[in-house]
């Protein structure tokens, strides 16, 4: 008999877990955004934010396995997944709003954050200017912490060569980026990310988002010990041995600057530790964030 796949679909890895998905208008500014949210599980607040181009769907292994601690909220940010694409600049700032205005809107005081690529900078930023929103922090492969010209421009040709030509091919280039096993990049997941990339007004949105890899919009919010060194949460480094955005020397610089760190290590993987190593991903987040200890 050919065995079950570890992974069968993306929504397959919730079929055993009560969960709710929702569209809440989140005010952002003198305008509201209508975004998307998955909530599942009980227990302390954690906030999943996802990366550049991307959707609460990158989170699809981990949810089942937080919710079991965990009254876990994933969404999409202000201009990326199913949420609204409004017309303005999607910069950190731009989008920690749109998080604290979520927090608001459901009634969550102070949460944990975890944030991966683009989501490690904003809840990074959040917890430097709303430091009472912010219990403990997991940096997920934030990338680009010496804000280096030419990452940013692989980032932004790469991310910007999908939406406009969102063929499997591109598209497919454009997700394998994050995986280290590039064979665990399922057509699924290609497809939902080709279906985000084909929405009406996408083009712009991403234009939006790209805004960050301009390095005169980017100083405004680049990554410095100036506002990292307000960040008073505990904060855990998740960093892996093949991030193509950066590399230790960089997780090296946010241990020097965040005033409470540590660094844990993931072995064979790349961009997106969630999808390729479930275990210890899970497995981290649980010791870190319940218990304060740095994985073994």
């Amino acid at each position: 008999m050919t065995p079950i796949p570890e992974h069968i679909s993306i929504w397959g890895e919730l079929g055993d877990v009560d969960h709710r998905l929702l569209h809440l208008d989140v005010p952002l500014g003198d305008e509201t955004v209508r975004t998307r949210v998955l909530q599942a599980g009980s227990g302390p607040e954690l906030v999943l934010l996802h990366g550049t181009g991307g959707h609460l769907e990158a989170y699809a292994r981990d949810i089942a396995g937080l919710a079991r601690d965990f009254h876990v909220t994933a969404y999409d940010m202000v201009g990326h997944g199913w949420s609204d694409l409004p017309d303005r600049p999607y910069t950190i700032d731009v989008l920690s709003g749109h998080l604290i205005g979520l927090l608001d809107v459901l009634g969550i005081e102070t949460a944990h954050l975890s944030g991966e690529s683009l989501g490690g900078w904003v809840v990074a930023w959040t917890a430097a200017h709303h430091p009472g929103r912010v219990d403990r922090l997991v940096l997920n492969t934030p990338g680009n912490i010496a804000n280096k010209p030419e990452v940013m421009v692989r980032m932004r040709d790469s991310t910007m060569a999908a939406v406009l030509d969102p063929s499997d091919e591109t598209v497919r280039r454009r997700v394998e980026f994050l995986f280290h096993h590039k064979e665990l990049v399922t057509d699924e997941l290609v497809n939902l990310r080709r279906r985000v990339y084909s929405r009406p007004g996408f083009v712009r949105a991403i234009s939006n988002t790209l805004v960050l890899q301009d390095p005169e919009i980017r100083k405004d919010f680049a990554w410095s010990p100036e506002w990292v060194g307000k960040v008073v949460a505990p904060t855990l480094l998740l960093w892996t041995e093949h991030d193509p955005t950066g590399g230790l020397d960089e997780a090296d610089l946010l241990l020097g600057w965040l005033p409470d760190a540590r660094l844990h290590v993931i072995a064979d993987a790349g961009h997106w530790p969630q999808w390729e190593k479930v275990d210890e991903y899970l497995d981290t987040h649980r010791s870190w964030l319940l218990n304060g200890k740095e994985p073994s």
